[in-house]
């Protein structure tokens, strides 16, 4: 493994990160809902590798139960100014435990050659199975 510290922000700059991130061990694709609408790409940080650096105040969270769930698995964050996603907090056993999904596209400083070489995974997050791709990975 090969950790690098990335820096990221939303469009409008007001949220600021760093995260450590092996782009080799890949990215995440999901069919979740959230996802889906969102046209997500994610990079996964374990949740003492992202360090939110400025802008926690313009931040505003949204939490969703999916159905047959007694509790949402995922935070997801948002800009107040801008309205761009930030990283998301999540807990599933599926995906180790506490963890930040990060938007690849918020990654400012990221070497085209080795995002272009990084393995995407694909995870059937609509029916909770993140150890194994959805039948059709077309849109995502």
């Amino acid at each position: 493994m090969t950790l690098k510290t990335y820096s990221g922000c939303c469009h409008c700059g007001a949220i600021r990160f760093e995260a450590d991130i092996d782009l080799a061990e890949g990215t995440i694709k999901c069919n979740c809902s959230g996802c889906i609408k969102a046209r997500s790409w994610l990079a996964v940080a374990r949740s003492d590798r992202l360090r939110l650096v400025a802008g926690f105040e313009s931040q505003t969270g949204y939490q969703w139960t999916p159905p047959g769930r007694t509790a949402p698995a995922i935070q997801f964050y948002f800009c107040k100014i801008c309205g761009i996603r930030t990283p998301g907090r999540g807990e599933l056993e599926a995906m180790g435990g506490v963890f930040y999904a990060i938007q690849v596209p918020l990654l400012d400083d990221v070497d085209p050659d080795e995002l272009a070489a990084a393995p995407i995974r694909y995870v059937d997050g609509r029916h909770d199975h993140f150890d194994r791709p959805p039948a059709d990975i077309r849109f995502l």
